[in-house]
């Protein structure tokens, strides 16, 4: 996938395909003008590669004058189509092909419809490379059709998302994957956070951590961090209640996320019943819940190793490592039950090199 902007887009059609529905276009056009002087009209901007390549593949004599128009800001037409340079007038008489990159709802045909309307001309068709017929009003008759494609926003080869990709070889498709909430189980030395950053980079998801969560609030002195500072210092539990409020909190400040990654959270049977419920309320829900897991004996090497380069004590003290690791199988065993009756819990090999790992989580995840 490329990242255009704050969109991902995945790849579509290869620079072969499109090069040979370019040619199959100039040879069908051939045929009909072969015996005269055609001009063709290239719709500016997105269609300056459709006319260069198409331009090589025409065998016989030809003009090319070229019209600048817009309907397009952003993802979606703005329904409102500007001339931005109009065609010479030098055209009566001769037949004029417009060669358009896209054509979609029809507004920008209409235009160019009533444009060559007030010119004298002798003949005129439409050429399309790309065609959304399943959305195109139908008011007027799309003479040569390239490739017929569904309703997706796409980019490359001219076109656009906010000016980026028109550069592209190739045509690449919006991603418009449903949104991907994933929690993510781990023994200390799983290797966790460091596949958290990949799957956060490869599928857009926001990496919500609740040690972190509860570090930021703290240090920043909000309500929610002084309340859990409050119940730290008595020596008593946060109330899942509090957690939860800062998950929702870290949820709302991210609207464009295409996914979130719950990390340290949910450690009980409660606070997944609270997740989930919390999770409705925006229509949304856990997808999968994946556990990276690995033998004992390697993990606490790993520890050990980590605890001389990080200094922290707990990652020096074997009999601490494995009472960490005895806490964490009491209290996620429950969680497996529950999130295996929803069909959602999956086994990943966590050892190994960190892309063959990254490539085992991105199986799961991409079969959801």
């Amino acid at each position: 996938m490329i990242k255009l902007h704050d969109k991902y887009f995945k790849p579509y059609l290869s620079e072969t395909e499109i090069l040979s529905a370019v040619k199959d276009l100039a040879d069908k056009i051939a045929i009909d003008y072969k015996d005269e002087v055609p001009i063709f009209v290239g719709v500016l901007n997105g269609a300056f590669m459709f006319v260069s390549d198409f331009l090589k593949s025409y065998p016989h004599p030809c003009e090319v004058s070229f019209v600048k128009m817009s309907s397009y800001g952003g993802l979606t037409s703005t329904g409102i189509v500007e001339t931005l340079l109009d065609v010479s007038e030098d055209i009566e008489d001769r037949s004029v092909i417009v060669l358009e990159d896209i054509i979609d709802t029809g507004r920008t045909l209409q235009e160019l419809i009533h444009m060559f309307s007030n010119i004298n001309v002798k003949e005129f068709k439409i050429a399309s490379l790309f065609y959304k017929s399943e959305i195109y009003n139908g008011e007027y008759t799309i003479d040569y059709v390239g490739i017929e494609i569904p309703n997706k926003f796409i980019v490359g080869y001219g076109l656009d998302y906010n000016e980026l990709g028109r550069n592209l070889k190739e045509v690449y498709q919006l991603n418009q994957k449903h949104m991907i909430n994933l929690v993510l189980f781990g023994k200390p030395g799983a290797g966790k956070g460091t596949q958290a950053q990949f799957l956060k980079d490869q599928y857009n998801l926001e990496h919500i951590s609740t040690g972190d969560l509860f570090r930021f609030n703290m240090k920043n002195d909000t309500d929610l961090g002084k309340l859990a500072k409050s119940y730290i210092d008595n020596g008593d539990l946060v109330p899942d209640e509090v957690t939860i409020k800062m998950l929702e909190d870290a949820v709302d400040k991210n609207p464009d996320a295409s996914g979130f990654i719950f990390d340290g959270f949910p450690r009980t049977t409660a606070q997944a019943e609270a997740l989930d419920k919390f999770l409705a309320t925006k229509n949304m829900k856990i997808d999968a819940t994946i556990a990276l897991e690995a033998d004992d004996e390697i993990l606490i090497q790993r520890l050990l190793e980590r605890g001389k380069v990080s200094g922290r004590s707990d990652d020096q003290d074997e009999d601490k490592i494995r009472n960490r690791f005895d806490e964490y199988n009491q209290k996620t065993a429950p969680l497996k039950d529950f999130y295996e009756a929803q069909g959602k819990f999956h086994r990943v090999n966590g050892i190994g090199a960190i892309d063959e790992i990254t490539m085992r989580l991105g199986k799961v995840i991409e079969e959801l």
